[in-house]
């Protein structure tokens, strides 16, 4: 028998396929708990080779032929990790007759994977856009490990839904109604409901519910013996023409289709929907059981030290008992091909990251770059094995080097990887990362060959902003990448963080062993952090910026902030803090933790609000199985409106970010596992509409460019219109679909309306069928189809207007604002939705006076005038306008957004201005043969002033109004900067080349005051308002030369 195996195992009987063991726990640490799986599966292996109960015992050594599994509150669940310690198992554990501690593990012969499973699976990975299957080869890796993990919080979700009120969720609102709409709490609502032939209309108060609603139809329908009560939980409303209930009891005011129809005096056309005719949203069957809740948590310290252990009784060794310093042996690099420029000299420089900063580093010598670069040379860190927290990397870096020989101990605490630059390192060739911890809580040993990244040319400060360089994902063009080979320090025992000092939980101290007081620490005494934790929870806005303040690589120190965060609860928290915590700067595991708490407080349209930086903010996760991940993933299985965006910001990241690829591939396949068959469908449809748009952009677009690059556009026998028509009507189109950027509208087939349009990436204008319904027709859908432009910073702009809106509408202020649908379906592709009824300002121009209409102060005033003629129209058009102007003013002036040029303002025929286009942010303006087009913060033109009255400085009233908005719009904002510059600061990690470095978020500060008081900030504005009126005839000379010479 192995001399590491106990010697107190019990009896095992076993069959080929289906064996049921006892294992007994006893109460001493040497007992048969203590050892890890592998070893259980040894013991079986002698047993079933003792015994000759199957052909080939060792296959039971393969946990791809054989599980282990027990059966715990119905749920079977497999014990996963090898590496676990029995102990740790999260089973039900009984006491045996004996009186010892016994638990029952059923060993069960694996099948093949049935055609079904390869089939559905085919269909996740088309959705998805990547292959996990192929990718999957070892089952203790990351990815193979977090697919099975996620099927817990899958399965836990999936037992709360109600399908019902998962199909019918509501749009609605938690925004009080502005102050100019409250008199729609007084009015009527004209509603007509359609049933079968039956058509109903009455007149409802806004205070009504839907079951309201439905008691009124009811009591119109012939008498039966069923009651209301009865009736009615079989039947729900449903909005005509879209895909939006009204169901749940709230009030006909808080639902977001309502507030449109008495906003734009509509009537509201219901139909009352037979709950049994949803579309199905069951979920077809696991294919995996569940795994051990614990799987990849370790024991505690005192159970894994090696005090008073023999070598037999050691199963692992705890880090906490390394006390020797970090080291690295670097073997070598190679490459397949030498690039064609390259360095003389090169050297390679380790790194520990955690979080964005690197807390040491060390460098080897120099030599020469050819193919093939040997060093054989160990490099010592000046950091303790035991003190490497959860989370931390090792990064590995070739860089182009100066000097020959350079020393092999330069080694820098506590300092940033751009500082490291600036100090002449030299420029970075290439890098990887490596988990020195990885999701198992295991320490990395042994040797490691890695395939690198190549270091894109860019100012090297935007190394510490871009998540991407802190990804642990290596270059999966092995044929071609850079390889890096380098050994860690080998045990003779797997090396775990325990997760905790003592399995006792008497001690609040968790985090580490030590209990040595540094000098260095910030608390030292055990009253004075109780006294800090009562007071520290009223200064909890201070919390991300004492939390910078910590050495996160000195126990005693985490050990203290980790007592302290115990004791706050999530109310404790604001909003924006939170997501700060969420943050590059914060990669402990608490931290996060505790801000994901907050989180779950959230509704549903908060969630959705926020849900752009949430996706984001999981590249900066140390591991692909993380609190946020399965916040947002029980988030998104709850509500299918958070699920549809959920599946398309994930998809968009999976084609066009390789770092983080498989990342978002597993956590959108956790969702599709559980989003349920009507959703997936929906999925496969939209993909389907993607693929066929993608194929046609790129013919036309290549149609297009070589004709005009060969000068044969005006002869060619078929036009670009005519050719996009062609194209559409073969390609295989679904006949209707949900809209990626709306889910509530459904489109039907495409019309002829379509057109290749004039801008250099010759974007397609796209129109389709409405559904048909009960209620009288609607406009087509229209959508634009982008293909060679990342819409992501476009979606950013758009998600921070609707921010702003709700901000705004909190303290009754409706500025109009019109934040159309735009999503990223792709890498470089996406869809943006065409505002009806609205042109832009140069479109307006040119209709009063050809291209001089730039300068034609009266021209918008006309045309408005025109259109809405009547007194009354023709006055709520002006408050429209009046409103909307303020509104976008004040947004585009925080947010720096330039290129404001005529060609990218609309106003709609009521008088709605909008603003479209959000190419330049942050203060990045446009610049014209090395001139700068734009002079003043905002667009505020001598039309606009004189639609408001304001000629010549003669004071209005309309434009003292729009003074007081924009005063207030201001202010408003100011108070919410916090949040602000936190979602802009999330974003940071997209790689958005306006949108990448520190510097570009100091604009967003200055732009909102942050270190003035109310009233300088209040004459700030007031300077940019007066600023603008005098110079605005400069952006009347841009707006005219545009039109002259087509600059886009």
């Amino acid at each position: 028998m192995n001399k590491n195996l106990p010697q107190s195992w019990p009896n095992l009987s076993l069959t080929p396929t289906r064996m049921q063991v006892e294992i007994i726990h006893f109460c001493t640490t040497n007992s048969t708990t203590q050892c890890s799986v592998h070893q259980l599966r040894v013991r079986l292996c002698m047993v079933a080779q003792e015994n000759n109960r199957l052909s080939e015992p060792f296959a039971l050594l393969d946990p791809e032929r054989y599980s282990l599994l027990y059966h715990k509150e119905e749920e079977w669940y497999e014990i996963y990790d090898d590496y676990q310690v029995l102990k740790t198992l999260d089973a039900p554990w009984f006491q045996g007759a004996d009186g010892l501690q016994t638990v029952c593990v059923t060993v069960l012969a694996q099948k093949t994977t049935s055609k079904e499973r390869i089939h559905f699976q085919g269909i996740l990975n088309e959705l998805i856009g990547y292959d996990l299957d192929s990718s999957d080869t070892n089952r203790l890796s990351e990815l193979g490990y977090t697919r099975r993990k996620f099927a817990t919080p899958r399965r836990e979700e999936l037992k709360k839904r109600d399908p019902v009120t998962y199909a019918t969720e509501p749009w609605i609102t938690s925004t009080v109604l502005p102050n100019d709409q409250q008199g729609y709490l007084q009015s009527k609502l004209s509603v007509t409901l359609y049933y079968n032939s039956s058509v109903l209309s009455i007149k409802a108060d806004v205070t009504h519910t839907p079951s309201d609603l439905l008691k009124i139809f009811w009591e119109s329908l012939p008498k039966e013996d069923l009651s209301f009560e009865g009736w009615s939980v079989d039947y729900v409303l449903k909005v005509c023409g879209r895909e939006e209930f009204l169901s749940e009891d709230f009030q006909l005011s808080d639902y977001l289709w309502v507030r449109h129809c008495l906003e734009n005096m509509l009537e509201l056309h219901l139909s009352v929907v037979a709950v049994s005719s949803l579309p199905d949203n069951t979920v077809g069957r696991e294919y995996w059981p569940l795994v051990d809740s614990l799987t990849g948590l370790s024991t505690s310290h005192k159970e894994l030290s090696l005090k008073e252990k023999k070598v037999e009784d050691i199963v692992m060794i705890s880090l906490w008992d390394c006390e020797r310093k970090f080291r690295v042996k670097l073997l070598g690099f190679d490459i397949p091909e030498l690039p064609s420029k390259v360095p003389p000299l090169v050297q390679v420089e380790a790194t520990i990251i955690y979080g964005r900063k690197t807390v040491s580093s060390v460098c080897s010598t120099s030599k020469e770059f050819t193919d093939e670069v040997l060093w054989n040379t160990w490099l010592e860190f000046d950091i303790l094995i035991r003190d490497i927290p959860h989370g931390a990397k090792l990064g590995l870096t070739i860089n182009a080097s100066t000097v020959e020989g350079m020393s092999t101990k330069d080694t820098k605490s506590n300092s940033s990887k751009a500082s490291d630059y600036q100090k002449g390192k030299g420029q970075v060739l290439y890098f990887v990362n490596l988990q020195l911890i990885d999701h198992r809580s295991l320490l990395s040993q042994g040797p490691h060959t890695l395939h690198m990244w190549t270091f894109p040319e860019w100012d090297e400060e935007a190394f510490t902003f871009e998540a991407e360089k802190l990804s642990t994902a290596t270059n999966p063009d092995v044929a071609k990448a850079m390889a890096i080979t380098f050994m860690l320090d080998r045990y003779s025992f797997p090396v775990v963080l325990p997760h905790a000092k003592s399995s006792s939980g008497s001690e609040s101290r968790l985090s580490s062993p030590s209990n040595e007081v540094s000098p260095t620490t910030p608390f030292t005494r055990t009253d004075c952090l109780r006294r800090f934790k009562e007071e520290s929870v009223h200064y909890a806005s201070n919390l991300p910026q004492f939390l910078r303040t910590i050495d996160w690589m000195m126990p005693t120190a985490v050990q203290d902030v980790h007592w302290l965060l115990s004791h706050w609860g999530p109310e404790d928290i604001e909003l924006a803090v939170a997501l700060e915590l969420l943050s590059v700067d914060f990669a402990d595991l608490k931290v996060r933790r505790l801000a994901v708490q907050r989180l779950e407080i959230l509704s549903n349209d908060e969630v959705l609000k926020y849900l752009l930086q949430l996706v984001q903010t999981l590249k900066v996760e140390p591991y692909h199985d993380s609190c946020l991940a399965r916040f947002l993933l029980k988030r998104a299985l709850r509500s299918k409106w958070i699920g549809h965006f959920f599946f398309w910001y994930l998809r968009s990241e999976v084609a066009g970010c390789p770092f983080f690829r498989q990342r978002m591939a597993v956590i959108l396949e956790a969702y599709l596992l559980g989003c349920g068959e009507a959703m997936l469908t929906e999925f496969q449809r939209q993909v389907q509409v993607v693929n066929c748009l993608h194929d046609v952009a790129l013919t036309v677009k290549y149609y297009v460019l070589y004709a005009e690059h060969t000068s044969t556009l005006s002869c060619m026998c078929v036009s670009a219109p005519q050719k996009l028509q062609e194209l559409l009507e073969e390609c295989n189109l679904p006949s209707d679909f949900q809209v990626p950027f709306d889910p509530r509208v459904r489109a039907g087939s495409i019309i002829v309306n379509c057109k290749v349009m004039a801008s250099k990436k010759k974007p397609l204008w796209l129109e389709f069928s409405c559904v048909q319904s009960e209620a009288p027709a609607s406009p087509p859908v229209g959508i634009i189809f982008k293909h060679g432009d990342d819409l992501r910073q476009d979606m950013l702009i758009i998600q921070t207007l609707m921010v702003m809106d709700s901000i705004w509408k909190e303290i009754g202020l409706d500025l109009n604002l019109v934040p159309y649908g735009c999503i990223s379906t792709g890498h470089n592709i996406g869809m943006i939705e065409i505002v009806r009824n609205a042109i832009t300002i140069a479109s307006v121009q040119r209709s009063q006076g050809g291209v001089a209409g730039a300068f034609k102060n009266n021209a918008l005033y006309d045309w408005l005038q025109r259109k809405c003629p009547f007194q009354e129209k023709h006055f709520q058009s002006m408050e429209k306008f009046v409103n909307s102007c303020a509104g976008y003013c004040v947004a585009t002036y925080v947010l720096g957004i330039g290129d404001r040029h005529n060609d990218n303002i609309m106003i709609t025929e009521q008088g709605n201005l909008f603003h479209i286009d959000f190419g330049h942010i942050l203060g990045n303006t446009k610049s014209f043969l090395g001139v700068n087009r734009e002079r003043v913060p905002f667009v505020l033109t001598p039309d606009f002033l004189y639609v408001m009255g304001r000629v010549k400085g003669r004071p209005s009233l309309y434009f003292q109004r729009f003074r007081d908005t924009c005063i207030n719009a201001y202010l408003s904002l100011r108070a919410q900067s916090r949040l602000l510059v936190t979602l802009f600061s999330l974003m940071l990690l997209t790689g958005i080349p306006e949108l990448s470095m520190s510097q570009d978020m100091l604009y967003l500060r200055t732009a909102l005051q942050q270190d003035q008081g109310e009233e300088e900030a209040r004459n700030h504005f007031l300077q940019q308002i007066a600023l603008c009126e005098q110079k605005g005839w400069t952006v009347q000379a841009n707006w005219w030369f545009h039109m002259m010479a087509g600059i886009k």
